[in-house]
């Protein structure tokens, strides 16, 4: 609709601008008059301002006033009301898409809120979007909001350190927040404000300096990490393992599928408690390769076909969204 509008703007000022310059070129070439001053006769006569004439009128002069005006009248008419739409439905429209987001908001549980629209934003968004992770970014500045919202993404304009805000994005519901915000500070803040509204949520936040990853930690973040020093670690990686790094890369940005490592937890009720894990190896290509058992806080890497399965235990993964959605179904409740 909005689209339409601006259209609609756009004609309406064009015809404005073409009465303009038709009425300044007929006093030009009808009564001879220079430009400046016909286009001050055209003005007064389009506004109906009733003013008088500026110089004294010929009979042809007063025939193509007349047509002028009822010209003049018809196009701003029609820009009035064209501006007058882009303003009123235009607004409407924002309010309206607004309400349909904070509906569809509402219905999220277990989703993730990402606060911070910037480049490590985005990327947090692309990667929960192409593992099919429902999440909410919260971002104050209009221009990022609305190429979040390009994207076809539920964005909530706001300030991520402001408790209205984070309730809007479902706090409560959520199951992890992503504080990716400019400084150590703000995401210092976001993060109090969250764990004070949801004990239970998962918060990962970005560090910007090495000195205060204690002070996040303490200020309610469950981890942190640094850009700086994973951006170092894989520069090291590209030079010293190219191949593992070139087959990493692949499975992030292969369009057709989204192969990723993941981590599937044993529900302490899960129906494979107890059974070996090769069950769930018996069948190559349907379910997630297994890479490795998480007990506590060691791994089991490459574990046997006969290792027993416990309550409590995550599963280390290799696959796409599909074949991790079966072996999450599997291993179910």
């Amino acid at each position: 609709m909005l689209k339409h509008l601006w259209e609609r703007l756009y004609v309406a000022l064009g015809i404005l601008a073409a009465t303009l310059l038709i009425g300044t070129f007929g006093y030009t070439l009808i009564e001879g008059w220079n430009p400046f001053d016909a286009l001050y006769m055209t003005v007064i006569t389009v506004a109906t301002v009733g003013f008088g004439e500026i110089h004294p009128l010929h009979a042809s002069g007063r025939v193509f006033t007349i047509f002028l005006i009822l010209g003049g009248l018809g196009a701003v008419g029609y820009a009035f009301s064209s501006v007058t739409a882009f303003i009123v439905e235009g607004e409407l429209t924002d309010v309206l898409r607004r309400r349909r987001m904070l509906k569809k908001i509402a219905t999220l549980k277990d989703h993730y809120i990402v606060c911070g629209g910037g480049g490590i934003g985005r990327t947090i968004m692309e990667e929960l979007s192409k593992t099919r992770r429902p999440f909410v970014s919260i971002e104050r500045n209009p221009e990022k909001a609305a190429h979040i919202e390009s994207k076809g993404w539920l964005v909530i304009k706001g300030d991520s350190l402001d408790d209205e805000t984070l309730r809007s994005a479902g706090i409560e519901r959520a199951y992890g927040l992503f504080c990716a915000l400019t400084g150590d500070r703000d995401n210092s803040f976001a993060a109090i404000s969250a764990r004070g509204l949801n004990p239970n949520l998962r918060i990962v936040s970005q560090l910007h300096d090495e000195s205060v990853r204690e002070k996040l930690l303490r200020s309610g973040a469950d981890t942190t990490v640094s850009s700086g020093h994973i951006g170092g670690l894989r520069m090291a990686s590209e030079m010293i393992r190219p191949a593992a790094v070139g087959f990493m890369d692949s499975m992030i940005r292969e369009r057709g599928t989204a192969y990723r490592f993941e981590d599937v937890p044993l529900p302490p009720d899960s129906k494979m408690t107890g059974r070996a894990l090769g069950e769930i190896k018996t069948q190559p290509g349907e379910t997630a390769l297994i890479l490795a058992v998480r007990s506590g806080p060691g791994y089991e890497v490459n574990p046997p076909p006969e290792r027993l399965l416990k309550a409590g235990e995550s599963l280390v993964v290799l696959g796409d969204v599909e074949q991790v959605r079966r072996l999450k179904e599997m291993i179910a409740a």
